[in-house]
């Protein structure tokens, strides 16, 4: 058994319990999306075809959207190690604004161009037209969605992260009620299928972010941490808040972008392939959770040893943070790999699609470690102050390397070629990321206090 000093072992008290409300939230944000398809399906095939495509282009901008966010936690849990309590609403009051401004231009984009290019997407006759009037739902709940993402995040770096998982399920239970309602229009308000579950998205993000608002406004100790004070205008902390964003939306846009274009070269194989990749990539996107949830916690305890200018600390926080997702990543593919055929079945049982998806998602477990190490480690690189080398350590694995192997491979050995570039892409992620998080960690020179940004290596 390995000994872990007292130090490790607080820091690994701390992590697990800001880790799992986290996890349960990420988890939450799933399953929403889960329960409209479920419903919509149910409802209609067609239905759910509108409600895919209009949902493909909005993920894309929400994810984005949400990487922008990121600046919240991280100067949050800064300030907070700093001792500088009181200065850490004026972080809030920046993001809030941030994801208003974020949320609105991103509502107008998707409304004003997603309609038009799923119209001009080569789609099969009626599809384009069916899914851009859900989209332009999808568009409008983004400002409110935005919010609660600043909160949450806001609240996680407080170590608060139980009231956020209970507002996300307590919105997956609004979601669930309103889609049973208005998808098959038990009201009579003439709106059903995809549009309807669109408009019970919208109603349970706004809950969400109500709740948490108010919250927060509530809190007890909101005046201490300067939550209704007027903030004075301070750039650098602006700027550096912006930063950080600016470097984890980039990142998030790079994956998503690059696992597009891999479910495009599957629809260049077939259907059947399409569809096994498909299946792949959503018990991936499910297993991801964990190590998100444990990537914030690891980003709040090594921005609190930042703040304090703990250098041991900040190596000690993200290691243990690479650590644990690496041993449940570990488990987690344990689990997966013998049970693929029977998670496979529960989306299909359509025994030529179980003969391509059962082996790729066995053999998707490989990445599961590796995918789980990376998006720790940039998540403590970042919280480090090194905004931009995780970005383009994500572009070199993933657009680099896995896009144009995905394409080789598949074309060769059909989804088992994409799901080998997804471990190539995942091991170079995790192995690059990881040993620059240790450099960060352990290099020489003065760190800088109140703006928290590092010298470059």
């Amino acid at each position: 058994m390995i000994a872990l000093g007292p130090q490790t072992r607080t820091v690994l008290k701390d992590l697990l319990a800001l880790a799992w409300p986290v996890v349960l939230a990420r988890l939450g944000i799933m399953t929403m999306g889960l329960t409209d398809a479920l419903v919509v399906g149910n409802h209609s095939g067609q239905q759910l075809a509108f409600h895919a495509l209009a949902w493909a282009p909005s993920s894309i901008v929400l994810t984005t959207a949400v990487g922008l966010m990121m600046g919240v936690q991280v100067m949050t849990a800064r300030l907070l190690g700093e001792g500088r309590r009181r200065e850490v609403g004026a972080v809030l009051r920046r993001g809030m604004t941030y994801a208003l401004q974020i949320g609105l231009v991103s509502m107008v984009a998707l409304a004003a161009l997603g309609p038009w290019a799923l119209r001009h997407a080569n789609l099969a006759e009626g599809l384009g037209e069916g899914a851009g009037p859900v989209l332009v739902i999808f568009a409008l709940s983004m400002p409110a969605y935005l919010v609660s993402v600043a909160a949450q995040f806001f609240l996680e770096a407080l170590g608060r992260p139980k009231p956020g998982m209970w507002a996300m399920w307590i919105a997956n239970g609004v979601n669930l009620v309103l889609n049973l309602v208005l998808v098959p229009d038990l009201l009579g308000i003439g709106a059903s299928g995809a549009a309807a579950s669109a408009w019970a998205t919208f109603g349970a993000r706004t809950a969400l972010a109500v709740f948490l608002v108010i919250y927060i406004l509530r809190l007890p100790e909101a005046r201490a941490l300067g939550v209704f004070d007027k903030p004075a205008r301070d750039r650098p902390a602006e700027r550096e808040q912006r930063k950080v964003g600016y470097g984890a939306g980039s990142s998030f846009f790079i994956e998503v972008a690059a696992f597009a274009a891999m479910t495009f070269i599957a629809g260049q194989l077939g259907a059947v392939e399409t569809t096994a990749w498909t299946i792949v990539l959503n018990v991936s996107a499910i297993v991801f959770m964990v190590p998100m949830g444990l990537a914030a916690a690891t980003a709040v305890l090594v921005g609190r040893a930042y703040g304090a200018r703990d250098r041991d600390g900040v190596l000690r926080a993200g290691l243990v943070g690479i650590g644990v997702v690496a041993a449940l990543g570990f488990v987690i593919a344990l689990v997966v790999w013998p049970t693929a055929g029977i998670l496979a079945s529960a989306y299909n049982r359509d025994a030529a699609l179980l003969a391509v998806a059962a082996p790729a998602l066995a053999l998707a477990t490989l990445f599961f470690v590796a995918d789980a190490i990376q998006v720790v480690a940039a998540s403590a690189n970042r919280a480090a102050g090194d905004i931009w080398w995780p970005t383009i350590l994500h572009f070199v694995a993933y657009s680099a390397i896995m896009m144009p192997l995905g394409w080789v491979l598949a074309h060769r050995i059909g989804v088992d070629g994409l799901v080998w570039a997804v471990i190539v892409a995942s091991l170079v992620s995790a192995t690059l990321l990881t040993g620059r998080f240790v450099r960060v960690a352990k290099r020489s020179g003065e760190w800088r206090a109140a703006s928290g940004e590092c010298d470059a290596a």
